[in-house]
């Protein structure tokens, strides 16, 4: 980052992950740095997906990506759920959705109380009744399933935080 120290206002030339990180250092390329753990991460990923329904898949990342506020993960996953025909009612609603039970089917609803209460496990665990619902509504193949997608996001969440990935610059497209 670039400085003007004798003007009232400094003029900068940030990197976008200086910009984003706000600390003037830039961060890792984790993916270039560390290729073999995000090929992991990769395959984690799409083994924690195959047999669930897609639409569930982006619910469930994009209510992770809320709590964690990850702009960056709740950018992307917004835009896959729209590419694969989800509602923008129900994209607005995924925030809210106790208050807008209406717009979520049961296994929707139990799977994400349980996206809550593993992304927040750290405030008190998962609730006995929160995974006793989800199990209710899952088989024992499909809730393992929708367990790691959960542990899959929360990790991309972190990944995306730590290193300052910027919202709307999805790199999967490149």
């Amino acid at each position: 980052m670039t400085t003007n120290t004798t003007a009232s206002a400094p003029t900068t030339t940030p990197t976008t992950a200086e910009t984003a990180a706000g600390t003037g250092r830039t961060r890792l390329d984790f993916a270039k740095s560390a290729p073999k753990v995000f090929r992991a991460l990769i395959g984690f990923d799409a083994a924690a997906r195959e047999g669930l329904d897609p639409a569930l898949v982006e619910l469930i990342q994009i209510r992770s990506s809320h709590l964690n506020h990850c702009a960056y993960c709740l950018h992307m996953h917004t835009n896959d759920a729209r590419k694969a025909g989800e509602s923008e009612d129900r994209l607005h609603m995924v925030a809210v959705w106790r208050e807008a039970g209406h717009f979520f089917t049961e296994k929707e609803q139990a799977a994400l109380a349980l996206t809550e209460a593993v992304t927040l496990v750290a405030d008190g665990g998962v609730p006995d009744d929160v995974y006793a619902q989800a199990a209710a509504q899952f088989d024992e193949t499909e809730l393992a399933h929708v367990l790691a997608l959960i542990f899959a996001i929360n990790t991309w969440n972190r990944v995306a935080l730590s290193t300052a990935k910027v919202a709307g610059t999805d790199e999967r497209r490149r």
